[in-house]
């Protein structure tokens, strides 16, 4: 049976696969308990905070994501458009991401990226949807994928902190390449997200 989505159910039935599969993510487990689902809610607003995420701290991105939000109420495409550059640079935005949050909030205002038809999609068919907006890539699209859609395997290469945590977790010696990120998730199919999740679980309390 494919799971589209995860649920409750499916989470605890991933967490308890990996665990028994991969010693080293079962001691994640037992060590710190299962992660949080940190699923997000689907749409504009969450792809425009995901973009704000790119390259900076969460907490960065947490910061501009809520100033934005306070000096519009509901983030839509219509609400981020009234709004000039220099209420933009206000609440944190680059000139990069300007332009990114405008590009996107002027193609889900238009019809050429329909957000909501992408739950019916596959994880390929979604991804190329996104990143045919500037300003999206294949990070920005898989957590996407991973947070807002719920998609159980979702494996997003690009992020430090998974590659940070998979370092320590796995005792490896250095940090692994891209290539080798990507070959180290291949043995955690079909949960990938999930094993993504205990990673981030790791690193988060490791700073703590």
């Amino acid at each position: 049976m494919t799971i589209r989505r995860l649920d409750a159910h499916t989470y605890r039935r991933g967490l308890a696969e990996l665990a028994g599969r991969d010693a080293d993510l079962g001691r994640v487990l037992y060590e710190l308990g299962p992660p949080p689902m940190w699923d997000r809610r689907p749409g504009f607003a969450t792809l425009v905070h995901i973009i704000l995420e790119q390259q900076v701290s969460l907490a960065s991105a947490r910061a501009c994501f809520d100033k934005l939000a306070a000096s519009v109420g509901e983030l839509t495409p219509a609400t981020l458009l009234a709004l000039d550059d220099a209420a933009l640079r206000a609440a944190g935005f680059s000139r990069q991401k300007i332009e990114y949050a405008r590009v996107l909030a002027t193609a889900v205002r238009d019809g050429g990226l329909d957000l909501e038809a992408l739950a019916e999609e596959n994880d390929d068919s979604v991804r190329r949807h996104l990143m045919s907006v500037k300003g999206i890539g294949r990070w920005t699209a898989d957590i996407y994928l991973l947070m807002a859609l719920g998609r159980p395997d979702v494996w997003p290469v690009g992020d430090l902190a998974l590659v940070v945590a998979a370092k320590k977790v796995k005792k490896l010696e250095t940090r692994p390449s891209a290539d080798e990120f990507r070959e180290l998730g291949e043995a955690w199919r079909p949960w990938r997200s999930i094993a993504a999740r205990l990673l981030w679980h790791h690193y988060l309390s490791a700073e703590d």
